[in-house]
């Protein structure tokens, strides 16, 4: 027989880094609106990110205000406000142990028809991307679970999340893609960020791709706050929610960052 030939691979595991949150954020001058979901770094609190831009003077004649446990936008001067329909409206609300947050009405579409005992997939199914040729601007949502209790090989996990996109497909208004991306096990440091634009344009071209796997370096909600808020553009940016919630307790903190005050 002859001498066979050993062949021997070495494996060699590699470590993913993910980037930095304000590093994402600040990549563009045009993001659009934006969410942020995922674990501190201790795993103790699931971090929550929601903001608005704007580039016309309607857009960023907005604000954040509390309304029960979420929030809504509202016109900063009444007087100017030129067309209330997909600015005005409630990115957060709380439904039982879930918290709901996007960038447009269907919060209440997902809030009413999950109380009536749909998922969030199936409440999102009722709607599409924003009747707002020729951008067609895509509807981003997402919600944490925070009564759930997953075994990973890692323990339990109290809380998961997914998240969601309606777009046009390729800017045709007669077709609707539909994605959602479920986090069953967040990892502590890491956080998903979806946004509305790839970046400034005419049109604006819609988001592509998963949300983006972030690094998040900080247990400090106002640390957060300051790092989502100094990021984005300051010309563009007009308002900034963030929250921390407590995943063994549920309590919450809260921040509202608003640029006109």
């Amino acid at each position: 027989m002859g001498q066979g030939i050993k062949s021997v691979f070495s494996f060699r595991r590699i470590k993913m880094e993910n980037k930095k949150l304000a590093e994402e954020i600040g990549a563009t001058s045009y993001p659009g609106r934006g969410i942020v979901i995922g674990l501190t770094p201790d795993g103790k609190k699931a971090a929550i990110a929601y903001f608005i831009m704007g580039r016309s003077s309607n857009s960023r004649n907005r604000v954040f205000v509390e309304e029960g446990q979420g929030i809504k936008t509202q016109a900063f001067d009444p007087s100017k406000l030129e067309d209330p329909s997909l600015i005005i409206y409630s990115p957060v609300r709380v439904l039982g142990t879930d918290t709901i947050v996007t960038n447009g009405d269907q919060t209440d579409t997902i809030y009413d028809l999950m109380a009536e005992g749909k998922t969030f997939e199936q409440s999102l199914r009722t709607r599409e991307f924003e009747p707002d040729g020729p951008n067609y601007t895509p509807r981003i949502s997402g919600i944490l679970h925070m009564d759930s209790f997953k075994t990973s090989t890692s323990g339990d996990t109290k809380f998961n999340y997914e998240m969601s996109i309606l777009k046009s497909n390729k800017g045709n208004p007669a077709a609707c893609s539909r994605y959602t991306f479920s986090y069953d096990v967040p990892l502590a440091g890491e956080v998903h960020f979806i946004h509305t634009y790839m970046g400034d344009g005419e049109p604006l071209p819609s988001f592509e791709g998963e949300p983006t796997p972030l690094s998040l370096e900080t247990n400090n909600l106002d640390e957060f706050t300051d790092i989502v808020w100094n990021a984005l553009n300051d010309d563009n940016k007009v308002s900034l929610f963030t929250r921390f919630i407590d995943v063994e307790t549920g309590e919450t903190e809260t921040r509202i960052v608003n640029k006109n005050v």
